[in-house]
């Protein structure tokens, strides 16, 4: 699915990647679509809690963004399956400020209008304008068309986007990583 897509990849072709009966296929999951869904959840909220614990440690909303921004692009360059499941399931859906990587998104983006840090008119047409701009930047990593700038670029793109000064959204884009640790470790 993630190198073909969902529509063109057959059920058969994903019982014998998974070495099981065409007929267990079914015992498990109603539709191939259904399967997307299970394999795009557990792939996407791994990370995503690891951008939860994020959104905990860093005081500035911008900041918050730019590093998760800068991580999901990050994993999308280290992970190529990842990335394209990715971008072939996120914008298929019709729900993607609900779930997943969306919801945090959106998450992300309310703090910063809430605590006054970005200025957008229309909320739901700039998160989906966020969420093309990092989709758009992960395909252009992954065919070559950008280099290793590919994180600060679209962290200072949506900062952008969100109101940011194009000066001050480099800025926060480029500041180091914080690490994050584990679920149950201490950071």
């Amino acid at each position: 699915m993630a190198r073909k897509g969902v529509g063109a990849t057959s059920i058969q072709e994903i019982t014998d990647t998974a070495d099981v009966g065409f007929g267990s296929f079914y015992n498990h999951f109603p539709s191939k679509e259904a399967i997307a869904d299970a394999v795009m959840e557990q792939a996407i909220e791994s990370f995503g809690d690891a951008a939860d614990r994020l959104a905990e440690t860093i005081d500035d909303p911008a900041e918050v963004l730019a590093a998760s921004v800068r991580r999901a692009v990050m994993r999308a360059a280290s992970d190529e399956a990842w990335a394209w499941f990715l971008i072939r399931t996120a914008l298929a859906r019709g729900d993607s400020l609900r779930h997943g990587l969306g919801r945090r998104l959106a998450r992300d983006i309310g703090a910063g209008v809430k605590a006054g840090r970005f200025k957008i008119e229309d909320s739901v047409a700039t998160m989906l304008a966020a969420g093309g701009a990092i989709l758009a930047v992960i395909a252009a990593r992954l065919h070559g068309e950008v280099g290793r700038d590919a994180p600060e670029r679209a962290a200072a793109i949506v900062l952008k986007l969100l109101g940011l000064s194009a000066r001050e959204a480099r800025q926060v884009a480029n500041r180091p990583l914080p690490a994050i640790a584990a679920p149950g470790e201490e950071s």
